[in-house]
């Protein structure tokens, strides 16, 4: 199982380093083919993309994979009795999105040219669910070289639509052009989902029993399931609210929209990015820790479970510690190099100390829904949204600009790493 566990992590670094170095590429490229309205205007959007990209998984991915991993059920059986949840929930959203998206750009991010881009997300979403849902199977068999090998052809799908089609679309207009990177998750996400077809057993039979949902299998990984697509609702939901409050108070106390939406853009296209970029090894932990967990915790051996946990965060922190340290004293070497510019080293050096505690967090979210805690985390979640939204909207009040969404920011981050803390070490007393 070490040795199992210590491939996983390498095959999920390696492949996690490749596809983050990706996404910075399109990130720069992006950025420079619409410019930073253009990235601000796609920056507005992307919480609401995040939050019906987190409802329409439902937590299924996560609760297959570990359902997977205890491997004591009929596997078919169990991914097909997923599918059916998963596509109920994706066409309920699409007509919720097409009927609302016009009271969303208008009167929420009071931005008109945010329609089609909010619009494109119901044509993404099938194909994101169904993707994830594909690779959970994998991650539940501890299978990570499909993962890998379908997210970095994903991303060389969307980097070369990216090159060949904004120039094109641009020309009609910049909301067009954010549409067409919105969408061009259709095509990416399809091409993932034919790789990780290809790497399924040749020999596998599928049963006609195999095909009939199973009522048990439903309720246990909607029991896993519910927790941890509420706990990531209320986090989308906090990232979703977060342009609209930032939007309508700093507006009502007298700040223009333009310097609102190139601020933000700046904040969350630039900034954010590049402090999360050790984010990649930690997710990699993440996925690599879940089925672990899971089968040691099934077996009731706590002290391997705590091994793995700390060696997770230590880990962790090994590559976040001189990340941050670097982000501190050379922010404008990383912002000029990265994305051509100097804008946000300031709050580049304010928010390196607090990420040590971000990239802490994927690893204890995920040994919590291992553990079958995933009402914890999601309390976590609760409590984070909570304070940061409040915070959001009273430090707006004040007038310090986007500095009130930074300390918000800073404060929820805190405030749920150390609550995931508290209760790693209760499931494991």
């Amino acid at each position: 199982m070490k040795e199992k566990f210590i491939k996983s992590t390498l095959i999920l670094l390696i492949g996690g380093f490749l596809t983050k170095l990706l996404g910075m590429i399109i990130k720069i490229i992006m950025s420079r083919l619409i410019g930073t309205e253009g990235l601000g205007l796609y920056m507005m959007i992307l919480p609401t993309f995040s939050l019906f990209i987190g409802i329409s998984q439902f937590g299924l991915p996560i609760a297959l994979s570990k359902l997977i991993a205890e491997d004591t059920k009929n596997n078919k059986r169990l991914f097909f009795s997923i599918i059916p949840i998963t596509l109920i929930v994706n066409i309920v959203l699409i007509i919720f999105i097409i009927l609302l998206s016009p009271i969303l750009s208008n009167k929420l991010l009071h931005n008109p040219d945010t329609y089609y881009g909010i619009l494109a997300i119901a044509l993404v979403i099938p194909f994101t669910s169904i993707s994830s849902i594909c690779r959970s199977y994998f991650f539940g068999k501890e299978r990570m070289m499909p993962h890998v090998i379908s997210n970095l052809l994903e991303d060389v799908v969307r980097l070369l639509l990216m090159i060949l089609g904004i120039p094109l679309v641009i020309e009609k207009g910049i909301k067009y052009a954010v549409c067409f990177i919105i969408l061009s998750n259709v095509v990416s996400e399809l091409a993932s989902i034919l790789v990780l077809f290809l790497f399924l057993p040749k020999n596998v039979k599928i049963k006609k029993s195999d095909l009939y949902p199973s009522k048990k299998y439903i309720k246990e990984s909607l029991q896993v399931g519910l927790p941890n697509t509420t706990g990531r609702l209320i986090g989308s939901i906090g990232y979703f609210l977060e342009p609209i409050i930032l939007t309508s108070v700093l507006i009502l106390v007298g700040y223009k929209s333009s310097y609102i939406t190139t601020e933000y853009g700046i904040l969350s296209g630039y900034v954010m990015p590049l402090l999360l970029l050790p984010s990649f090894f930690t997710m990699a932990l993440s996925q690599a820790l879940l089925p672990v967990v899971s089968r040691l915790y099934v077996k009731k051996d706590k002290k391997g479970v705590k091994r793995k946990i700390k060696q997770a965060i230590t880990l962790s922190l090994l590559l976040g510690v001189p990340v941050t340290i670097l982000f501190i004293l050379f922010p404008s070497f990383f912002l000029k190099i990265v994305y051509h510019t100097t804008e946000g080293t300031t709050y580049m050096q304010i928010l390196a100390p607090i990420c040590l505690f971000q990239y802490i967090q994927a690893p204890l979210s995920s040994s919590l829904d291992a553990m079958g805690k995933s009402k914890d985390a999601m309390v976590a979640s609760l409590l984070g949204m909570i304070t940061r939204t409040t915070l959001l909207f009273l430090l707006s009040l004040l007038k310090i600009g986007i500095w009130g969404l930074i300390i918000a920011i800073g404060i929820n981050v805190v405030i749920v790493t150390m609550h995931n803390i508290k209760k790693v070490r209760e499931a494991l007393s």
